[in-house]
């Protein structure tokens, strides 16, 4: 009896469907008025079987733990990274403090690329960087100069530095230097442009360079007067506060850049400068809510760097893009690349433009979820669905499920809205190789022609093949037989 009633009540009840795999499979329920719940569910590695058993061949005894020495590794590379304590010691020029920098090498974001393969914007931002340093007069001018053999380029990367969307560096530019006193490493980045039509985002015009000789001529040399008034600025400190304000830092950077500013404005009034040279500097400041921007970058980069090569290690310690590659270093592997087609972003766009504008996935700006916070931090800023897209409810999900692929959560960048929680921190490139659960990163978007700037702002999703490839190589340098 008891039998028949259940049978026959599967038939009468109310459904209430769960839905494995594409939402699309439900949608003739929902036609229908059924309730369906979607679960993001997926095969494991993506369904590649010989990915599959290289993940369990790194297995200990316990399903869910690593072998001894990746979880040995990982424990000493998560302590770095959650250790750091980057601060603001300085600004200087790039040729005199960031190594290996020299006249005639321009340095770029993400992985290497060759002039010839370039995307629009790295090329508008190659050729503004040219006539900055006086190297060429025109476009046109500049475009032979770069093509002609006489200029090296090399990622920021390889020169412990970063730079956002095109990431572009040359010689004489001022950059951030920044120090991990915990371990002592240093890191660098350029100073902010503002949004719209600027370097980094691939324009060159006259008031591009007008502006960047400004920056270089007054406003670095009077930041770096305060700076050194004010002594060693703990970077740590201040992000942490604004994610507690309602940045994430990457793309909302409002609270950040006010703390800053409250930060050097004592110092900044006392300086021997004329008012109106100090007034451009807190007008400019106070225009451009992303110039703490490139202080976050270079905060995370210097974290990060010293958690990097600890053989055995899974975490991952280079995110970037170059609008050609998305690439990826992993702390056990080293130095090496793994690389795959940048993606288009998937965002808003300025009015009158649209995708068809785009370029691809651009900028080194990548660190910030790569160190813990940026995409990763959303759920702190659900006003930055008002740049990117999405809903407040993306934002908390998409914290939540960072915390999947990460190994630990931040003692220091708390998210009030999660009860405090930390965000979510050092990505794990194997559990990232074995759910599939791909980083969020939200980020600009550039045009792809060089000279336009900025057209839009977006989420992007990397590339599964650079962690798949990223898995196996660490698999590799563990001794395991990775063939099929």
């Amino acid at each position: 009896m008891t039998q028949k009633n259940s049978t026959s009540s599967l038939f009468t009840a109310p459904l209430h469907v769960i839905n494995l795999g594409l939402s699309s499979f439900a949608d003739t329920l929902r036609d229908h008025q059924v309730p369906v719940t979607d679960v993001d569910w997926r095969p494991p590695a993506g369904g590649d079987a010989a990915l599959i058993r290289i993940i369990d061949n790194l297995r200990a005894d316990d399903s869910q733990a690593w072998l001894p020495t990746i979880a040995s590794a990982n424990e000493i590379a998560i302590e770095h990274l959650l250790t750091a304590e980057p601060h603001i010691i300085g600004i200087g020029i790039a040729k005199d403090v960031v190594p290996g920098m020299k006249d005639g090498l321009i340095l770029h974001a993400g992985p290497p690329v060759t002039w010839n393969a370039m995307c629009g914007p790295m090329r508008g931002a190659v050729m503004g960087g040219l006539i900055y340093e006086g190297l060429a007069t025109t476009p046109e001018q500049a475009a032979v100069l770069a093509s002609s053999g006489e200029i090296s380029f090399e990622p920021c990367h390889h020169h412990h530095a970063v730079g956002p969307m095109a990431g572009v560096m040359t010689a004489s530019m001022p950059v951030w230097i920044l120090e991990n006193v915990t371990a002592g490493n240093r890191a660098y980045c350029t100073l902010n442009e503002g949004l719209g039509q600027v370097l980094r985002y691939g324009a060159y015009g006259e008031d591009v360079i007008n502006r960047l000789n400004w920056m270089a001529s007054q406003l670095a040399p009077i930041l770096a007067q305060a700076i050194e008034g004010h002594g060693p600025i703990d970077m740590r400190s201040l992000l942490a506060q604004a994610l507690q304000m309602g940045d994430e830092g990457h793309n909302r950077n409002r609270a950040g850049t006010s703390l800053l500013i409250r930060e050097l404005a004592p110092f900044l009034t006392r300086l021997h400068e004329s008012s109106d040279a100090i007034a451009r500097v807190f007008e400019f400041l106070h225009s451009n809510d992303h110039f703490f921007l490139n202080l976050t970058m270079p905060a995370g980069k210097c974290a990060l760097d010293a958690a990097a090569a600890i053989p055995g290690s899974s975490l991952i310690t280079v995110m970037a893009r170059n609008g050609t590659e998305f690439g990826i270093r992993v702390s056990g592997t080293g130095d090496r690349w793994f690389t795959a087609p940048a993606p288009i972003v998937d965002g808003l766009y300025l009015p009158g433009f649209s995708k068809d504008d785009a370029a691809p996935d651009i900028g080194d700006s990548s660190i910030t979820e790569t160190a813990g916070y940026g995409g990763f931090a959303m759920a702190a800023a659900p006003a930055i669905v008002q740049f990117v897209g999405g809903t407040p409810q993306l934002a908390l999900d998409t914290t939540r499920r960072m915390r999947s692929i990460t190994l630990a959560e931040s003692r220091v960048y708390q998210i009030p809205s999660m009860g405090f929680r930390g965000t979510p921190t050092g990505i794990d490139v194997l559990r990232v190789a074995e759910t599939g659960i791909l980083p969020a990163i939200n980020t600009g978007i550039a045009h792809k022609k060089p000279g336009i700037g900025m057209v839009g702002a977006g989420l992007v999703t990397p590339p599964f093949r650079v962690f798949a490839e990223g898995a196996r190589a660490l698999a590799e340098s563990l001794g395991q037989d990775t063939a099929c």
